[in-house]
């Protein structure tokens, strides 16, 4: 499995794993009607804007099919003053879940984090979903839970924080 840095032509592939592990990672926990709605143009045209910004990495088969990625920044809402890093998303297709890929894709971006400077970290997770397991398997600490809203359903997202991301690799 190769790590590199995203480029404005893995947009699609990215969409397409994006698109695809929302649904089967939030199946039971975002209303359907939600995840129906979501499709691979709209994604792709997200990735094309974010993807020159940084910060977006690629997990690809030695096929070159992207399986997984990551994305993260500075902190987005301002709201954790302690935490100026910001993982904003994680996603592996379900058949590469669990051999290792998350690890090897969150340390390309601490790395860019630590070249801004940034050594804190935090990152929203839906509390339904499995996953946060990893975050906390990292080191991660529950420093908030809020609320968020798909399609009428109101769900509780946790947020988790690193104070020193140089613990996590």
């Amino acid at each position: 499995m190769k790590i590199r840095k995203a480029v404005l032509a893995d947009a699609s592939g990215i969409a397409k794993v994006h698109v695809d592990s929302w649904r089967t990672t939030y199946s039971n926990i975002v209303p359907a009607d939600y995840l129906n709605r979501l499709s691979y143009k709209s994604r792709e045209q997200l990735w094309k804007k974010g993807i020159p910004n940084g910060g977006v990495y690629v997990a690809e088969t030695s096929a070159g099919e992207i399986v997984g990625f990551s994305s993260g920044g500075k902190e987005r809402t301002g709201n954790y003053p302690n935490y100026v890093g910001e993982l904003y998303a994680i996603y592996i297709l379900k058949e590469y879940q669990g051999n290792g890929l998350g690890k090897l894709l969150v340390k390309p971006l601490i790395e860019e984090l630590q070249l801004q400077n940034i050594s804190t970290m935090m990152v929203l997770v839906l509390e339904d979903n499995r996953s946060r397991l990893f975050y906390e398997a990292l080191g991660a600490e529950k420093i908030d839970t809020i609320e968020v809203e798909f399609s009428g359903k109101i769900v509780k997202e946790l947020v988790y924080g690193w104070s020193d991301i140089r613990k996590i690799i």
